[in-house]
């Protein structure tokens, strides 16, 4: 074995010493990037040179450069940030939402109640014009809660579709960087050595993708990575990305959809295959909370307007002759909306419509709906589909009116097989609602009935209240008596019959606290409610009629603070045929704060959780592949001194080396 053979080996030894150094200044000069995987030399010893004295070494080959990689902790974490930032992204929105929902004297609830306590002026000086005033100035308040609630909604929704078109567009970005990247790496693969920065920034930018959408992960045998979301749509394969964008709503243009440009154009990506990021978090705020809260918050008008208005038309104003009082508030009847895709005529209107109105609004829901025709072809029946995600029932337009409190009327051609139309009873309402009346004297304080205690009674009775309260009441079996019978020893009760204009008859039973006139489980239904104040004896008399000094009369003012305690939103009917009762203003408006509350804490929930997950996944892949600057600054050491023995090495095989040319000389 000769000299040159020993300066072979300082010269390699020094190499790989060299390359490791330069490895490890790369390693510690990249302790901070993200997404950066610490990197090695890997060295291999030749094959040993045979001698008549044995095998001796050949020094070190530097075989190539390596990175930690580990793909199971990289797409775990990965995945993990996609949930988290679904999560957060979702929370963030929730308490935007949770705003409009405010508790205390600032919420729709308090704004109802201040309405109807003005009322209690107006029965106290029913003829007062500043009382009259007070009422109006508390609708117009109450009115616009609802349209500022209604707007701010709106705008959320205009704020999700701008934030889905920024998220896009930087997906887009991403995924052609992706495609970027694998044609740069497929290029570098046949040199039989891996570019470990430009694996370090492919997983880095599919790490930053999983922030907007879950992807899954595919490598190809030429180093390349496919990309897929949606469990299974192509994103990214090879060097070549596929685009994001958004469609209008098949129903609603105010809403969006996400959709992916392929060869043969957009199609649209349905939301429910989307498993994470914020893209998903975005969609489903969209077609689930943003739409929940419209529709919890265009119940809460369309009850409330509506009960009012009723009242209202029950009373008399005091316009000249006095009349009965015109509508309070003003709010948007439903909205039906065609899909896109629905046959239309040479003109372009569609062939087939459907209208909606409200028969019932204590039984309206907060919900949307898809309508079909039924396939199975029974007249006036449709498939109803709740939106999104609901169950799909068969019903007839009687059944729905009867259940749901709104009548459906088709028009035009019989609805084929692929119309489909979206029913939203309550999504417009809010946003839409106003004040109505502008007079004082419209506001409808009198009741048309008066009542009248006979001036030969014995009892203690007397007139509480009577006052109008449904369209059965008929001024022409005016004047009614109401004559009293005995008590009833068994319950304490009093027998009463009342003679009504016409001559019939109808007999009852009062108790305290019962009211005459309207009692339906007993038969009597004439469209009023008298309530007396002490107890009647026999033969007492209570004769009711048509007012005569509507100035005066402050009954139907009276019957406007029931409507406090009234539990008439979202009355349920159920299978039995009877009714649910449903509940007051005050209590569906806490009932919806504290739908929207709930949604808030299971948010920050998911949110803390998945956030701590993304953490500690993040925490374990680094652990593996990131860089510890102690670790590094020991292997700079070792590496340090191998190289200077190297250098040794090499010294002394110049030495020996000049001391042979020496001898030869």
């Amino acid at each position: 074995m000769g000299t040159s053979a020993l300066l072979s080996l300082g010269m390699r030894a020094m190499f790989a010493n060299q390359a490791a150094l330069t490895t490890i200044g790369q390693n510690i000069a990249n302790a901070n990037t993200p997404g950066y995987s610490r990197q090695q030399v890997t060295l291999t010893t030749p094959e040993g040179q045979f001698t008549g004295s044995g095998f001796f070494g050949k020094g070190v080959n530097v075989e190539t450069v390596t990175r930690s990689y580990n793909a199971f902790l990289t797409k775990d974490a990965a995945a993990a940030k996609s949930q988290a930032f679904m999560d957060s992204t979702r929370l963030t929105n929730l308490q935007q939402l949770e705003k409009l929902f405010p508790p205390g004297d600032q919420g729709l609830g308090a704004a109802a109640n201040q309405f109807l306590n003005a009322m209690v002026d107006v029965a106290s000086r029913p003829s007062d014009p500043s009382a009259r005033q007070v009422v109006l100035g508390r609708a117009q308040e109450l009115a616009s809660r609802y349209s500022s609630t209604g707007q701010q909604l709106a705008d959320l929704q205009s704020g999700i579709v701008s934030d889905l078109r920024a998220n896009i567009n930087v997906v887009n970005q991403l995924a052609k960087q992706i495609g970027a990247a694998n044609d740069q790496i497929a290029r570098t693969t046949g040199s039989g050595h891996t570019s470990n920065d430009l694996l370090d920034q492919r997983d880095q930018l599919i790490s930053r993708l999983s922030e907007y959408v879950a992807v899954t992960t595919l490598p190809s045998e030429d180093g390349t990575m496919g990309v897929f979301i949606g469990g299974g749509q192509r994103l990214v394969l090879g060097s070549i990305s596929q685009e994001l964008g958004l469609q209008p709503d098949t129903y609603d243009g105010t809403r969006v959809q996400l959709s992916i440009t392929e060869s043969n154009g957009s199609r649209k990506l349905d939301e429910s295959v989307l498993t994470g990021g914020s893209i998903t978090s975005l969609l489903r705020y969209q077609n689930q909370d943003l739409q929940d809260a419209r529709n919890l918050v265009g119940q809460l008008a369309v009850g409330f307007a509506k009960r009012v208005n009723d009242q209202q038309a029950l009373g008399l104003d005091q316009s000249t002759p006095p009349g009965s009082g015109s509508p309070i508030f003003s709010y948007a009847d439903p909205v039906t909306l065609p899909a896109s895709t629905n046959a239309r005529n040479p003109d372009g209107t569609y062939q087939s419509m459907l209208t909606v109105s409200v028969v019932d609004a204590t039984r309206l829901r907060p919900e949307s709906y898809v309508f079909k025709a039924d396939p199975s072809g029974v007249p006036d029946q449709y498939l109803m589909t709740t939106r999104p995600g609901g169950v799909t029932v068969a019903l007839s337009a009687t059944q729905i009116e009867a259940q749901y409190g709104f009548r459906v009327t088709a028009s035009g051609l019989p609805m084929t097989a692929d119309d489909s139309f979206l029913v939203e009873p309550l999504a417009q309402a809010a946003v839409t609602m106003k004040r109505a009346l502008d007079s004082t004297n419209g506001i409808a304080a009198a009741a048309p009935i008066t009542a009248v205690t006979n001036v030969d009674n014995t009892g203690t009775a007397t007139v509480e209240s009577l006052y109008v309260v449904n369209s059965k009441y008929d001024a022409t079996k005016q004047p009614m008596t109401v004559l009293f019978g005995a008590v009833d020893p068994a319950d304490a009760s009093v027998n009463y019959t009342i003679t009504m204009a016409d001559g019939s008859v109808l007999p009852g039973k009062w108790r305290p606290g019962s009211k005459i006139g309207n009692e339906p489980a007993s038969g009597i239904d004439l469209g009023f409610e008298l309530r007396l104040n002490g107890v009647p004896r026999e033969n007492d008399v209570i004769t009711t009629g048509i007012t005569q000094f509507p100035g005066s009369n402050n009954a139907n003012a009276k019957a406007f603070l029931n409507i406090q305690t009234e539990t008439f939103i979202g009355r349920t009917p159920q299978p039995d045929g009877s009714v649910r009762a449903g509940s007051t203003p005050s209590d569906a408006y806490a009932t919806a704060m504290t739908d929207i509350a709930s949604r808030v804490q299971g948010a920050q929930y998911l949110s803390n959780v998945s956030t701590s997950v993304a953490s500690s996944a993040e925490a374990t892949r680094a652990g593996q592949a990131g860089v510890n600057i102690d670790e590094e600054a020991a292997r700079l050491m070792q590496y340090q001194q191998g190289y200077q023995a190297a250098a040794k090495v090499l010294q002394t095989a110049q030495t020996i080396f000049d001391e042979l040319l020496k001898l030869g000389g």
